[in-house]
């Protein structure tokens, strides 16, 4: 018989058994995860609890895995509930405790059932049923999956939610130039004037690795919390979550720092996949035009051309990132609602949601940059 439990944390399972099932996602990685707990950015006083569901085989070897968080709140998600909470509270239901299947505080797509048979997806799921019916927990929500595994959610009967992000395809360039080739001739002298303005007096470094140290750790700790403290009122990761993750991942980091008379003075923060190169932290000391484009946006495009990478995940919101080369992507989430009258006005909700994303969707791919007909 196949059973599945909750683990104390990523942390306490083996790390190459982990990695076996969660592929190349940088942010399934058994590296992303345990820094996290490791660092204080998830467990006591988050609001975060880590509660891995997995599965053994007959050997005791990891069969499939869950990244599944016990909450207390909806923040560090990207992906909004809030209206629901309102509801279900007015309701005299409690939205709190619920479950988080996800990497915490990344608006990235990637794999959210770790499986080596897909067969075990159904009994994954049912496991995270039975811990929120069993548990008191309001529902279940498993945010940016790979598209490839929505199916699975949906055969289980999890409602499917869709989003909007953009993102830049890689269409075979070969330097950036070949991209602003298939711009509109506006739009190419726009961005050309932009990189321009963004590089003047400043020098731009690309970091990755051994090349990033504690010095480029506390630079960009300074620019990280000036943004979080502006977005979120306090940031999500720890200062010590930098450090973990340049130490258990740092080849596939790419930390992009600008510098001012030899001071880094701004900086992004980009971790590297198989097959996406994802954006995540900005930040900067000093108000420059453009740098926000360059650092984030143009200088992610040099890197995913000189990898070979097939796109650029830049992360949540962002409509400005359209004119800049990037598209408009469904993303999309899978929720479990325990109670069947909540469950029912969710999905109607949703319905309703889904048909005003796929029109915005449509809206906004007539606005890419893109030349047209050609």
């Amino acid at each position: 018989m196949i059973e599945a439990r909750i683990a104390p944390s990523v942390g306490s399972l083996p790390a190459a058994e982990w990695d076996a099932l969660a592929g190349g996602n940088p942010f399934m990685s058994h590296a992303f995860l345990s820094a996290m707990e490791d660092s204080g950015s998830v467990g006591p006083g988050t609001g975060w609890s880590p509660a891995p569901i997995v599965i053994t085989d007959a050997a005791g070897k990891l069969a499939a895995a869950l990244p599944a968080y016990l909450k207390s709140h909806s923040q560090g998600e990207y992906v909004f509930d809030h209206s629901w909470a309102d509801a279900w509270h007015r309701a005299g239901g409690s939205y709190y405790p619920k479950m988080q299947i996800a990497a915490p505080f990344t608006p990235a797509t990637g794999p959210r059932l770790l499986l080596a048979d897909p067969a075990l997806a159904p009994v994954l799921l049912r496991a995270a049923e039975q811990v929120c019916e069993d548990n008191g927990l309001s529902s279940a929500h498993a945010t940016f999956i790979a598209p490839e595994q929505l199916p699975l959610f949906e055969q289980a009967g999890w409602l499917p939610r869709s989003d909007i992000q953009f993102h830049w395809e890689n269409r075979g360039y070969a330097s950036f130039d070949d991209f602003l080739g298939v711009l509109s001739s506006r739009k190419r002298k726009d961005i050309r004037k932009e990189r321009a303005a963004a590089q003047e007096g400043v020098e731009i470094r690309t970091l990755t690795g051994a090349e990033i140290g504690e010095a480029e750790w506390d630079a960009f700790w300074a620019f990280y919390q000036d943004t979080g403290a502006r977005k979120w009122g306090r940031p999500y990761l720890t200062r010590q979550a930098f450090t973990l993750l340049g130490e258990r991942m740092g080849e596939r980091i790419a930390l992009v720092l600008a510098y001012l008379d030899g001071e880094p003075v701004a900086g992004a923060l980009n971790f590297i996949g198989r097959d996406a190169l994802y954006g995540r932290y900005w930040g900067a000391l000093i108000e420059k035009p453009f740098l926000h484009f360059e650092l984030c946006y143009y200088q992610a495009i040099d890197l995913a051309i000189r990898l070979g990478l097939p796109r650029v995940e830049a992360g949540a919101q962002g409509g400005h990132k359209l004119a800049r080369g990037y598209e408009p992507v469904q993303t999309w989430s899978a929720h479990y609602i325990v109670h069947p009258g909540f469950r029912t006005a969710v999905e109607e909700f949703l319905e309703r949601e889904r048909a005003g994303v796929a029109q915005d969707q449509n809206y906004l791919a007539e606005r890419t940059p893109f030349r047209k007909g050609g």
